[in-house]
């Protein structure tokens, strides 16, 4: 029997360990979920836990400060529970090699106290319900763990978990469970597996981007011309994880190994994503999120956890001064939020700020595909605030209530998505950036209108969406430590990014 927990001063190895630990305990689980379909009846409950990575240390070592993560501040227990190493075996790897290094000490892996529910340990392919009859389905609670929504929730990440004096202090925003249920739900939304997910995403409301993201993928793995793309890229996955393999290259030269393949939907999901891969995971994820505040903050609570570099709002807006011009880019300097949907978790009155290395990468890559620059960039772009509202119908209430938000605010355009993706952002540590292009004008009479909608979409996508793709190129050179700005972090931050 082996013996935990045990002790690492190499990150290798400890990954190594927990990628062991949790097969073994997921396959256990699996096995007795199958037999228990088949009639099998169980005496006792079937139980498995997740790993745990846990560090001690006696007082706070001496600090980089330049950091923003991979250290701890004070003396004391830190630990995290973790799950799926098949996804982030490299993502561990590299946050437990930075601790070793920032405090010369050791790590521990062992078996945690929280039960893995059995539709965890399933994976993102089975149903529970799928193989029972309502009797033995009601009779599974009493055999097996099941989520547990006590412990599913964003304590951490809102500063408001307050360990007890016999607890460890969190190394990680976020612990295995609440980890487990947003990979589950990102099958369910984007119809892909989390496991596609590239570390560069992309979020529009418009299928019109979506349909320019893939003919642009299929070209470049077909050998054509990357333009703002750039190369590297590996494979294609859209939903029903339907892959599609660049030219050249085999199924078992993917860095991680691809899920079988999949089978187009009858339908597409909610909110469907497609992703562009490389295989240190750097390509780009590009997902169609609807329109709305609520569909805006429920992706990406869910895609946070993946712990993305970056992630980026293209969509439209409503132009809010004369000045502008229908196609005009936006470029978010500042966030009006009457969104609403994040007030319990992020108050208003928080200051959202502007991200000066996503700033800059934006305003380059506008730069670079228009073949403007300087002052003559004013042309086509403006920077300022954008108000997000949650009401698509705001241009019906009365004048003089709708804009003296506008007025005071100075907000020089609105949407739906973009406060909420950023204020998300924010909270979970995950830089963003806001790209918005005008296709209306409603306070000065040029109203969002089918025909003229149309038309505008098809003209502007292509360079649009190039931009986005410029910038996330752009981004991907960008030192990764100073792209994790030290303003997204508290003072009494969690070690892992």
């Amino acid at each position: 029997m082996d013996s935990y927990p045990r002790r690492f001063r190499d990150a290798k190895a400890a990954v190594r360990t927990i990628s062991e630990l949790y097969e073994q305990t997921t396959t256990r689980l699996r096995e007795a979920f199958i037999a228990y379909t088949k009639g099998q009846d169980f005496t006792q409950r079937v139980r498995g836990t997740y790993p745990f990575v846990r560090l001690s240390s006696d007082g706070p070592p001496e600090i980089d400060p330049r950091s923003a993560y991979g250290f701890i501040a004070d003396a004391g227990v830190y630990a995290t529970t973790v799950t799926r190493p098949d996804i982030f075996g490299r993502y561990l790897e590299e946050q437990i090699g930075l601790l070793l290094k920032n405090t010369g000490g050791e790590v521990e892996v062992g078996e945690s106290a929280t039960p893995i529910p059995i539709h965890f340990a399933l994976g993102e392919t089975f149903h529970v319900e799928g193989g029972l009859d309502p009797a033995r389905l009601a009779q599974l609670p009493r055999i097996f763990d099941v989520p547990d929504l006590t412990i599913l929730d964003d304590r951490i990440a809102n500063g408001t978990d307050i360990p007890s004096l016999n607890e460890p202090k969190p190394l990680s925003l976020f612990s295995a469970p609440r980890i487990d249920v947003s990979l589950m739900r990102l099958k369910h939304y984007s119809g892909t597996s989390a496991k596609h997910f590239q570390n560069f995403v992309i979020f529009t409301n418009y299928q019109f981007y979506m349909d320019e993201f893939v003919r642009l993928a299929h070209q470049v793995l077909a050998g054509g011309d990357a333009g703002p793309l750039g190369l590297g890229y590996t494979a294609f996955v859209e939903p029903g994880d339907v892959v599609t393999l660049a030219a050249g290259v085999a199924r078992d030269q993917e860095a991680r190994p691809l899920l079988p393949p999949g089978a187009p939907p009858p339908r597409l999901p909610q909110m469907p994503a497609y992703h562009l891969k490389r295989p240190d995971d750097s390509g780009i994820t590009m997902i169609n999120i609807g329109v709305g505040p609520s569909n805006a903050k429920n992706i990406t609570d869910h895609v946070a956890v993946l712990r993305p570099h970056a992630w980026l709002m293209l969509g439209h807006c409503a132009g809010l001064r004369n000045s502008q011009s229908l196609g005009d880019y936006v470029l978010a300097h500042a966030y009006l939020r009457q969104d609403h949907v994040l007030d319990a978790d992020l108050p208003r009155e928080v200051p959202i700020p502007a991200l000066a290395e996503i700033q800059t990468a934006i305003e380059k890559a506008v730069g670079i595909v228009t073949g403007l620059e300087g002052y003559d960039l004013k042309r086509v772009m403006r920077t300022g605030t954008v108000a997000t509202v949650d009401d698509r119908n705001w241009e019906l209430r009365p004048s003089t209530i709708q804009n003296l938000p506008f007025i005071q605010s100075r907000a020089i355009a609105l949407d739906m998505e973009s406060g909420t993706i950023a204020a998300n952002g924010f909270r979970f540590r995950v830089p963003y950036g806001t790209l918005l292009c005008v296709s209306d004008k409603p306070l000065h009479g040029q109203l969002k209108l089918p025909g003229m909608a149309d038309r505008f979409y098809r003209e502007r996508v292509s360079q649009h969406l190039a931009i986005g793709l410029e910038t996330m190129a752009l981004l991907r050179e960008t030192d990764r430590a100073q792209l994790h700005s030290r303003k997204l972090r508290s003072f009494n931050e969690v070690a892992f990014q």
